[in-house]
């Protein structure tokens, strides 16, 4: 799964990176613990544009009478996104891009401890993960909600977890956002295995509220 995640590049840089025009209300960065519920930065393509959007970390199903009703959908699982009620219209037709700069995973010690573990690119580079988005209205309560597709992870992140975001490489960016056609569904696979490196960090960022940059620094030996 993908519980915990981390932005770092300004606004302005998102927008060049991804091409797309970016609204007034983005979350502020740098955030080195985002949590679900949390507004996240997404990537859509909306009236043949794509749009920089704020959207809310937790898929709200268009069934839902309160965002809060039934299990928070922060992640929809690639096997099944596309048979799933909660998931399935969006899958076909409003996909998204979620851009991070790493993300956190967990192992356990002998003792049951939650031991995290930074997760990036190896030159540091920004990550677009795979998502899928929603509006979400019940009278006067509305909102825009994303969850991160998960897939099976590769041999070598399996180490850390069994699932790992899907993290799309720029030249599939169309295909996913809907600009190139179908086939997005190819696209639903693990990363390669030196596509991702890690370290441990501090026991710190278990908590929802620990926030800045020493939250990503290596745990000393």
């Amino acid at each position: 799964m993908c519980g915990r995640f981390i932005i770092t590049e300004p606004a302005d840089e998102m927008a060049r990176l991804f091409e797309a025009a970016p609204a007034n209300d983005l979350p502020e960065v740098p955030n080195y613990n985002v949590c679900p519920t949390n507004l996240v930065h997404a990537v859509t393509f909306e009236a043949g544009q794509r749009r920089l959007r704020a959207l809310r970390w937790g898929f709200v199903p268009h069934w839902a009478k309160a965002p809060n009703e039934g299990p928070l959908l922060i992640n929809a699982r690639a096997e099944t996104i596309a048979e799933k009620p909660a998931f399935r219209a969006a899958a076909r037709e409003r996909r998204c891009l979620i851009p991070a700069s790493g993300f956190y995973e967990w192992t356990k010690d002998e003792n049951g401890r939650r031991l995290p573990w930074f997760i990036r690119a190896p030159d540091d580079a920004p990550l677009a993960f795979a998502g899928v988005w929603q509006d979400w209205a019940r009278g006067e309560a509305a909102m825009t909600a994303c969850a991160i597709v998960t897939t099976a992870a590769n041999a070598r992140m399996a180490e850390l977890h069994h699932r790992m975001p899907v993290i799309l490489a720029r030249g599939d960016w169309p295909l996913w956002l809907g600009e190139a056609g179908k086939g997005a569904a190819t696209l639903m696979k693990a990363a390669p295995e030196d596509a991702l490196t890690w370290h441990r960090v501090d026991p710190r960022v278990n908590s929802n509220r620990a926030a800045g940059p020493e939250l990503i620094a290596p745990l000393a030996a």
